[in-house]
């Protein structure tokens, strides 16, 4: 397995100035790429070409996952990316965060770089069930005799997590790390908090960041560390993380810390009447 040199294990790039204030705690890239791919199933295959040589070919990719992160294919010999492969295995996989209805360069993406090769014959039932709960059509063909599963054996990743966030990631550190747990609930607990919360949302805002005056909050995302307001200060909007006390598991422990993170800020915030 390959390895990158220490100073590029993390290196992000030109991109707005950092937050004001010490730096909060937030997923790694590795936790991010797996939370990504977590929530994906169709990426792009790029193989070198043997029909063309010196060019790449990229090909739409169904993929799932094995325990190690480590993406898996159902392909047919006569596939063109299949006989690409069999001349020269290394692959690299794109995996992009869907942008509908805003602006693709600033979603989430990760370039998985790698060698493929065809899972071994005792492998290929456990291989089966994981990729058969992915993508439950490829029951009608996963017995045609000229498909076969194949690994792609990560031995680098790069990640772009928007505007200004992006940098390598160590092969160990990505097969290490899992997806964000409050994923799956991530965008209802978002759209809960704007639409029936909005007053909390600004007690939080004028309690634990550094902006006033506030006079609208909007969630903009969440995670197990924390998570990110968009405040608006008269005509201006600016973003701001906060983190949680603990690491948040469960949509129900997610409510129960903002429950008790609103009521200290009211409790700062709101005179006492007595």
């Amino acid at each position: 397995m390959s390895q990158t040199p220490a100073s590029r294990r993390r290196r992000s790039h030109a991109g707005p100035p950092a937050t004001p204030g010490p730096r909060l705690p937030e997923p790694s890239f590795a936790e991010r790429v797996r939370t990504l791919l977590a929530a994906q199933a169709v990426g792009t295959l790029a193989t070198h070409s043997s029909h063309r040589e010196g060019y790449p070919f990229a090909s739409v990719m169904p993929f799932a996952l094995d325990a190690g992160g480590d993406p898996l294919f159902l392909i047919s010999a006569m596939a063109m990316h299949t006989q690409n492969l069999r001349r020269a295995p290394r692959a690299s996989l794109l995996v992009a965060e869907d942008a509908v209805g805003r602006d693709p360069l600033g979603a989430a993406r990760a370039t998985l770089l790698g060698t493929a090769s065809k899972v071994l014959p005792e492998e290929a039932s456990g291989v089966r069930g994981s990729y058969l709960e992915a993508h439950p059509s490829a029951a009608y063909w996963v017995e045609f005799k000229d498909f076969a599963f194949y690994r792609l054996t990560v031995e680098s990743v790069y990640y772009v997590g928007g505007f200004g966030v992006m940098g390598w990631v160590e092969a160990d550190d990505y097969a290490g790390a899992r997806a964000d747990p409050l994923a799956p609930a991530a965008a209802g607990i978002v759209t809960h908090m704007n639409d029936d919360h909005a007053d909390a949302l600004v007690l939080l805002a004028r309690h634990g960041t550094d902006l006033e005056p506030v006079d609208e909050a909007r969630m903009t995302s969440i995670d197990r560390l924390g998570f990110r307001l968009k405040a608006r200060s008269g005509e201006r909007w600016q973003s701001r993380r906060l983190a949680f006390p603990e690491s948040v598991e469960t949509p129900g422990k997610a409510r129960e810390v903002l429950v008790s993170m609103v009521g200290e800020a009211r409790a700062a915030l709101v005179p006492d009447p007595a």
